[in-house]
């Protein structure tokens, strides 16, 4: 990568949440400029400038990518991530940027589901942006799996879908590979990024259950259709191939569960 390219400001997306918390020392420490965008004005902080815009509305993007030599699009929601993405590369390339990284979900091109769909339409976006580009798919957080047992296991009886396998990743271990593509060179689709662990949902919401010193029945439940068709298959899996993180579930459950 070029000096100027080194020198130039780190622009964030989504810095403001789970990944983007340890995204954020992880670059500072590297000795970068680091340039947060959020739908909320907030002071500088650490040495972290923030800067006001919305991708989904397209606002405030092309003042935030002035001046920028890499972006770090970590944003991402429930839905509308392609056309957010469409948003900030259409002013990205505008601006220059010379290394868009993008941090997407594994089986985003084969899960038939609304938020799969748009992540591989973000990730179409990035590849075909005309900009140096580099793509990391992710399994499942613990934090989130975290979020999806403590809401489940609320019930008196845990519902869960019996053919639905996650191999949960640490977002530390992610962070710690996003840093390294980040300060590195342009790479395409690289190897996905998964957890140590694959284990049906339901292994991992017993799990969590034993950490609180809880026990509950479960009820298994089929999920049909397409969705059902490539959980059965492993298509949110990537069982061959993808770089393993170091923290396990019981690890993670072990630091915040208490």
């Amino acid at each position: 990568m070029e000096n100027s390219a080194r020198t130039a400001p780190i622009l964030v997306t989504g810095g403001t949440g789970t990944l983007g918390s340890h995204v954020l020392p992880r670059l500072r420490e590297a000795g970068r400029q680091v340039r947060v965008l959020s739908r909320s004005s907030r002071p500088a902080a650490d040495g972290v400038e923030y800067v006001t815009g919305d991708l989904l509305k397209g606002e405030g993007v092309e003042s935030a990518v002035a001046g920028v030599g890499t972006i770090l699009h970590l944003a991402g929601g429930p839905k509308g991530d392609d056309v957010a993405t469409r948003n900030l590369v259409q002013a990205a390339a505008k601006a220059g940027v010379r290394h868009l990284v993008y941090i997407s979900v594994i089986g985003a091109d084969r899960v038939p589901l609304g938020y799969f769909k748009a992540k591989h339409g973000a990730e179409q976006a990035v590849s075909g942006s005309g900009i140096p580009w580099t793509t990391l798919r992710a399994a499942q957080f613990h934090d989130l799996v975290l979020t999806v047992s403590e809401k489940i296991a609320k019930m008196p009886i845990v519902p869960i879908p019996s053919v639905i396998r996650f191999q949960p990743v640490d977002s530390r271990d992610v962070a710690d590979r996003l840093v390294e593509l980040t300060l590195g060179e342009p790479a395409g689709l690289v190897p996905d990024i998964a957890g140590p662990k694959v284990a049906p949902l339901a292994d991992l919401i017993r799990g969590y259950l034993q950490a609180r010193g809880k026990s509950k029945p479960f009820l298994s439940m089929p999920l049909p259709g397409k969705p059902g068709k490539a959980y059965r298959n492993g298509d949110n899996l990537t069982l061959e191939g993808a770089q393993i993180g170091k923290r396990s579930w019981e690890e993670f459950l072990a630091e915040r569960v208490r």
